[in-house]
């Protein structure tokens, strides 16, 4: 007798009496269809907790490289932070106090007249309060020469307060030969603790 003989003598009815292969081909069809459905039922779901666990596995991996690499950089970071805390005392150390400003707008007055410049304003305009110290813009248009404008520039920068140069215009002066300067100096102090500020 033929396997395909063997199928078609089947009875649903008496299960029983089925010959060897078409139980077990039956069976193994069964088997299969019991692990798919086993898979699908409880195998799925954990394939979705295992990529959320892969992905959160190498989030952390990344987290650790990078707070390790923070750990070992850690003392590096710290002495850094030290060294810009220095500078920026030193930096501060050169913002005059309020009372200095005054003193300080006379020194670049007569810094300008010593080089031979003069003076047809020297107006100091309003104050611009930032977050730990106050700009002071002065706006300047003397009169003189290309090397009296340099001398002048570099006595500034010798100053031992920050004075900065901005918005400088040259035109030709009143026909005698000499030059027309207008600028803006700012020159800046800190807040003091009565202003909101504090310095080191």
């Amino acid at each position: 007798m033929s396997i395909s003989e063997d199928f078609r003598c089947l009875s649903n009815k008496d299960p029983g009496t089925w010959l060897p292969i078409p139980r077990l081909v039956v069976l193994a069809v069964l088997f299969v269809l019991v692990v798919v459905i086993l898979g699908l039922v409880l195998v799925a779901p954990k394939l979705g907790e295992l990529d959320a666990a892969k992905q959160e596995e190498e989030r952390l991996k990344t987290e650790f490289i990078s707070s390790k690499q923070a750990a070992v950089s850690l003392e590096s970071h710290r002495r850094q932070l030290e060294e810009i805390d220095k500078s920026f005392g030193t930096l501060l150390k050169q913002l005059p106090d309020k009372t200095e400003v005054e003193s300080l707008l006379a020194e670049v007055n007569q810094s300008g007249l010593g080089q031979g410049l003069q003076f047809d304003l020297f107006k100091p305009a309003g104050t611009v309060n930032r977050d730990f110290y106050v700009e002071v813009p002065i706006d300047v248009k003397v009169n003189g020469s290309y090397h009296e404008f340099g001398a002048f520039a570099a006595d500034i920068a010798k100053l031992p307060r920050i004075v900065t140069l901005n918005e400088i215009n040259v035109a030709p002066g009143q026909g005698d030969g000499r030059l027309s300067m207008t600028m803006r100096l700012k020159t800046f102090h800190y807040l003091d603790e009565a202003e909101g500020g504090n310095k080191k």
